[in-house]
């Protein structure tokens, strides 16, 4: 599965495995159809690992944790349950780890479906997937949303009551010391009296994090152009609203050390829910899906300013079949990159022609294609760019498709 996508669940019980190179906590998360618990007793983890058609599996860190989901034995109201997970280690975040859900039938254990969250960061937990009801029927959906505060920020975000640890209490001042008494008729002369102190006032405790926003910690387009790294990734979202109109994803390049003009082909792959490929737009089928992608043809000048081909794609018209789309470029001819400078790609509004975001490819290799971004719908609606950047020894798109596919 890709992010976004759903499939209808044939059995009314499933378990969900999440695995991972590291030991991993998951949980499970009752909904009502307002998104939040009815109560803490929804939550289901390793201390709470059983509730109303729902139970916690520990794998012992030999096997994945897993979540079991009995729709038939959900209470009435529950409308979703959501699946997540976040590193056992404190602190530890979700580079470079690529955790894998697995549905099967509970019954049978054989598999349903898999998902892996794409390009995960900094995030400390996520929401992998959710079983939900949909017009009388469960289905699946893939997540993949992360979180940078840990599972007590996806708790608190879904209604569990997180109790902070208590604040130190201020420790009492020090009560001055009497001066002893003297014996019996020896006179002493009393000790100055101490200057007058004012007690210290006590340390304020430290204020409770804010619950994550929707789609917090993810970079936007809500304080303008983005200039992307490889493996970057930037909601389309301005405003709180996704970017749902036409843009253009200008793609350029300049041939190296003053060589020869070099002859370069833009294309983009769409994919389904499946990884399964829909369609191709490129210099020999300029548009595809109903028209809502097209292709500008070869060697494109004008508005763009300098882009060698453009693609000009309507999120708002494209089917909902379509899930994941990957940009990439091609040297018919064989050149390789390492003969390109400057190759680029950059997504704008089609509108007002203003550059939303920017990706400079800053590396080459000797091959003769490259997937330089991909588009993702995500299961709220809105779009995701991510840079990429991944060469691919292929001099047509049609060599591209198995190996975007993969990418996504």
């Amino acid at each position: 599965m890709t992010p976004g996508s759903n499939i209808p669940l044939p059995v009314p019980r499933v378990a969900v495995d999440v695995s991972a190179p590291v030991r991993l906590d998951v949980s499970g998360l009752l909904l009502t159809a307002d998104g939040k618990v009815r109560s803490d007793d929804d939550f289901i983890f390793y201390n709470q690992p059983s509730g109303p058609g729902v139970t916690y599996r520990s794998g012992g860190g030999a096997t994945p944790d897993s979540i079991t989901v009995d729709t038939a034995a959900l209470p009435p109201g529950i409308e979703k349950i959501v699946v997540t997970a976040s590193p056992d280690a404190a602190g530890q975040t979700f580079q470079g780890i690529e955790p894998t859900a697995t549905i099967r039938d509970a019954a049978t254990g054989s598999v349903i479906a898999t998902f892996t969250p794409p390009q995960l960061g900094t995030e400390t937990a996520l929401v992998i997937v959710e079983i939900y009801l949909r017009n009388g029927a469960w289905k699946a959906r893939a997540v993949g949303q992360g979180y940078a505060n840990g599972l007590a920020g996806i708790a608190t975000d879904f209604g569990v009551t997180v109790e902070e640890p208590a604040p130190a209490q201020p420790t009492a001042p020090a009560q001055p010391v009497a001066p002893p008494t003297p014996m019996p008729h020896t006179p002493v002369t009393p000790p100055p009296a101490p200057p007058a102190m004012a007690p210290a006032a006590p340390p304020a405790p430290p204020a409770p994090p804010a619950p994550p926003a929707p789609g917090a910690g993810k970079i936007n387009l809500d304080k303008g152009r983005v200039s992307l790294q490889k493996n970057q990734t930037v909601s389309l979202v301005k405003g709180g609203r996704p970017l749902l109109s036409q843009v253009k994803m200008g793609l350029g390049w300049e041939p190296a050390y003053r060589g020869k003009d070099i002859d370069l082909d833009a294309s983009v792959i769409a994919y389904g829910p499946q990884r399964n490929h829909i369609d191709s737009c490129y210099f020999g089928k300029l548009s595809i899906v109903n028209g809502a992608i097209k292709h500008s043809g070869d060697n494109l000048t004008g508005e763009g300013g300098g882009d060698d081909e453009v693609i000009v794609v309507d999120l708002g018209r494209l089917p909902q079949e379509v899930t994941g789309l990957v940009f990439t470029v091609n040297s018919f001819s064989g050149q390789k990159f390492t003969e390109v400078a400057k190759a680029y790609c950059r997504l704008l509004d089609a509108a007002t022609g203003e550059e939303l975001v920017r990706f400079d490819l800053t590396n080459a290799e000797a091959q003769t294609g490259v997937m330089m971004a991909k588009l993702i719908r995500q299961f709220t609606g809105e779009w995701e760019m991510t840079a990429m950047g991944d060469f691919v020894k292929s001099r047509t798109v049609r060599g591209m498709v198995k190996p975007a596919a993969q990418a996504l």
